[in-house]
């Protein structure tokens, strides 16, 4: 298993070469609140309350190592949905049906359907005991981390889906609800699946946790970190669109070989469709 300096410098490896604005976040979950170093910021022990997303704020603007529990998140559904505190399913659809996030009932089931794979037993037992996560900027890390979410332009999120996908291990998957795009999609997800997930941040990313309109977000196991720093820039070869995208002014000089291999075998089928027909026609006037 990857050591925690490992962590940190490629960290900075995916930081860098794929220009990131801001940090990506390192998160661990925690089954007991003596698992939280001294030193880490807890918003209940300042008087204040922070919604998850904006959490992830204050890592990857701000560099801090930041501690949630239920006693700290404003958002007080992302809680029970990770099971930080135990309700019936039944209570929190009701909520948000109060909420008016969708027409009725049977619109937030449909919905909910997204996050069907948080609703099972294997599910429940995997995070029946966790009372909150630390979250730390990846870089310089103070956990080892089970998810890691990073933010960065549709570009930099293309450049990720590239290398998860080069060897087609790990092609991603995603539905799009607008709503616990983050903290539940990009982090919750994750863990359980070990799958990643690509993330549109949601209502609240947006409106508390001032992510930008641009701006995506994708979450991943933490140990794939070095499967995607290994394979970043691979796919396409000599035509991968790097970062900064690199672009072409003018009719480029050359394309990518399965450009020039599919151009001759049009060549080649036409070529043999023609001479079907010249054959065809000649035993006809043979005949």
């Amino acid at each position: 298993m990857p050591e925690i300096e490992e962590y940190r410098q490629v960290g900075k490896d995916l930081y860098n070469k794929l220009r990131l604005l801001t940090y990506p976040v390192a998160i661990k979950f925690i089954k007991d609140v003596a698992e939280i170093p001294e030193g880490v910021q807890q918003p209940s022990k300042m008087g204040q309350l922070l919604s998850l997303c904006q959490s992830f704020t204050m890592v990857r603007r701000w560099g801090a190592d930041v501690a949630m529990t239920i006693d700290d998140n404003l958002c007080y559904t992302s809680s029970l949905v990770h099971q930080w505190e135990k309700v019936p399913i039944k209570d929190i659809i009701t909520s948000q049906v109060k909420s008016g996030y969708h027409k009725d009932l049977n619109a937030e089931l449909a919905v909910q359907s997204a996050f069907s794979e948080l609703a099972n037993k294997k599910t429940f037992e995997k995070i029946k005991d966790h009372k909150g996560f630390i979250v730390s900027p990846l870089t310089r890390t103070i956990v080892i981390p089970d998810v890691i979410l990073m933010y960065g332009d549709p570009a930099q999120i293309t450049h990720v889906i590239h290398a998860l996908s080069y060897e087609g291990k790990y092609v991603v998957t995603s539905s799009f609800i607008g709503y616990g795009e983050s903290c539940l999609k990009g982090v919750l997800v994750p863990f359980v699946t070990n799958k990643p997930q690509v993330v549109l941040p949601g209502t609240g990313d947006r409106t508390l946790s001032l992510t930008k309109e641009e701006e995506m977000a994708i979450g991943f196991p933490g140990a794939l970190l070095f499967y995607i720093v290994k394979n970043l820039f691979k796919s396409g070869g000599v035509f991968n669109m790097r970062q900064p995208t690199r672009f072409v002014l003018g009719t480029p000089p050359a394309g990518p070989p399965a450009w020039d291999y599919l151009r001759r075998q049009v060549k080649k089928y036409k070529r043999e469709r023609e001479e079907g027909i010249k054959n065809d026609s000649e035993e006809k006037l043979n005949d």
